[in-house]
């Protein structure tokens, strides 16, 4: 089984263990009745597919070219 990356992204994003994440969205899944883990698949779907949602940053390297 591969799973999304989607805990450990929002992890590194938060500043926060990976876990705490984890633990997070079990517990939310159980308050919520399972509706997180719709946000949760959602989430792992952009990840998957975040090259189409990246614009591409250009770097300015003087003042001249804003």
């Amino acid at each position: 089984m591969r799973s999304f990356g989607v805990c450990s992204w929002l992890a590194r994003k938060l500043g926060i263990q990976s876990s705490k994440v984890r633990l997070g969205f079990i517990y939310a899944s159980f308050i919520g009745l399972g509706s997180p883990l719709i946000l949760y698949l959602i989430m792992g779907w952009i990840l998957e597919h975040q090259h189409y949602f990246k614009f591409q940053k250009r770097r300015r390297t003087t003042i001249w070219e804003l």
